[in-house]
């Protein structure tokens, strides 16, 4: 008798690990409490997968051996209250995928810059002609790739919650970038919760392995006096120290490894900003550590154009630069996107807040924002805390309104700046959507000045 997998949430992952189940000869179900794309019922039903959507079915669920669950559910959610009740295991899909693939898995997660890091390595590898896929918060699911189009080398950038449930996964390279508080709501509102999420990543490496990180993250520094990883320590800073893997020299970002030394002019990077930097060393050292050559690490980061949405430049308009930093979902991505600006702001703020603490950008927001437009359904603990602080704070309650106050404040040589510090779940569908409609709504501007 086949065991039975029940797979909750039929998103990009859940939809991937059931395909991948399927073929592994699992009873498999679907279950989604919301309705599943289209494009994601004609891929189950392709491969004969049961479904449901707008429910769960809890007789169903819990006649399951395993679940896997969508990083999207939390686990006060009633039905994962239930599953744990039962005592049945729930794991993740990249979890669920590892078991039935041998290649060499570069893992990426942090509070800010994953996703760059992410997309930075992917295209290195691709550029040297590796056999290379993209996998978890980005690009395809990983089980889905692994039923249907196997790939040697994998990238993926992994969420806290994608961490929450791996348990016999290893990275072969695990890079950890900073950790900042985030997503507070989903761990107790402690942050210790966060940061023991964010360092499953390194779990089950061994000596053959390697563990890049940010030297400089005081959390990280910290966690690394209690913790004793059995990984290849590849510690980067944008200091001059011999016993970094990735320095800053003299204006050269400089790479140690056992495959020898690579360094380039800083000003030859793509991606600029001290952020960037840090992104730019961390995917050099991964891609260093598995014999991608010099010269096509050094033109990778030549001619990389970035990711959408992080610190984006969408258009100039009467003067005034507009940015779309869509992804700055924490205060600390604000923190970075504010460092990088030069010239007076006009910052759009925002969302769904999840536990943050704003005194992190408040000496920038003093420094540099000439006015803050709060975009929200409920902007009272925005108010809270920057009233009184800022001159002008003015609200809105859509990204059209948005822009229409903030170029009405901005003057030329200012930048208007979304960068919200917020899940973008309250006003737009996800930070994608609101991305795209500030640039749709910049663009609108821009025909209007011509």
């Amino acid at each position: 008798m086949s065991r039975k997998i029940v797979i909750l949430g039929a998103g990009e992952s859940g939809t991937g690990a059931a395909v991948l189940a399927k073929l592994k000869g699992f009873d498999v179900f679907v279950s989604d409490c919301s309705s599943i794309h289209p494009n994601y019922k004609k891929i189950l039903d392709e491969h004969a997968i049961l479904w449901e959507e707008n429910q769960h079915t809890e007789k169903t669920v819990l006649q399951a051996d395993e679940v896997i669950k969508s990083p999207g559910i939390p686990d006060k959610a009633p039905v994962i209250q239930k599953v744990m009740a039962a005592k049945i295991p729930i794991l993740s899909e990249i979890e669920f995928a590892g078991r039935y693939t041998n290649a060499r898995m570069i893992c990426i997660t942090g509070s800010n810059g994953k996703t760059t890091t992410t997309m930075l390595t992917y295209h290195i590898l691709k550029q040297d002609g590796r056999d290379v896929g993209l996998a978890g918060n980005v690009g395809n699911s990983l089980a889905l790739q692994v039923a249907e189009t196997p790939h040697a080398y994998y990238v993926i950038e992994l969420s806290s919650f994608q961490l929450d449930n791996m348990y016999d996964f290893k990275a072969d390279i695990a890079i950890l970038l900073n950790i900042t508080p985030d997503h507070l709501d989903r761990y107790q509102y402690e942050f210790q919760n966060y940061i023991d999420a964010k360092f499953r990543i390194i779990r089950n490496q061994t000596s053959r392995d390697a563990f890049i990180y940010w030297k400089d993250d005081p959390v990280i520094a910290h966690e690394l006096t209690k913790r004793r990883p059995m990984a290849t320590l590849y510690p980067f800073s944008d200091a001059c120290h011999s016993e970094l893997k990735g320095s800053l020299c003299d204006g050269q970002m400089i790479i140690h490894t056992p495959n020898g030394i690579f360094s380039i002019d800083r000003n030859e990077l793509s991606l600029k900003g001290r952020h960037n930097l840090y992104n730019a060393m961390a995917a050099s050292l991964a891609a260093k550590i598995v014999g991608v050559s010099d010269a096509t690490i050094r033109e990778s980061l030549g001619n990389f154009k970035g990711v959408e949405h992080r610190m984006e430049f969408v258009a100039r308009v009467k003067g005034v630069d507009y940015i779309n930093d869509s992804k700055a979902t924490n205060v600390n991505s604000c923190w970075y996107a504010l460092q990088s600006v030069h010239v007076p702001v006009v910052l759009i703020l925002g969302g769904t807040d999840k536990g943050n603490d704003y005194s992190e950008i408040e000496p920038l927001v003093s420094e540099k924002v000439k006015a803050l437009v709060f975009m929200g359904v409920d902007n009272t603990k925005l108010h809270h805390f920057f009233d009184g602080k800022i001159k002008i704070t003015e609200d809105a309650r859509s990204m059209q309104e948005a822009i229409e106050k903030a170029s009405r404040l901005a003057t030329e040589g200012d930048t208007v700046l979304l960068s919200p510090c917020c899940a973008s779940f309250d006003l737009f569908n996800n930070y994608e959507d609101r991305g795209k409609q500030f640039k749709e709504c910049v663009l609108n501007l821009q025909k209007y000045e011509k």
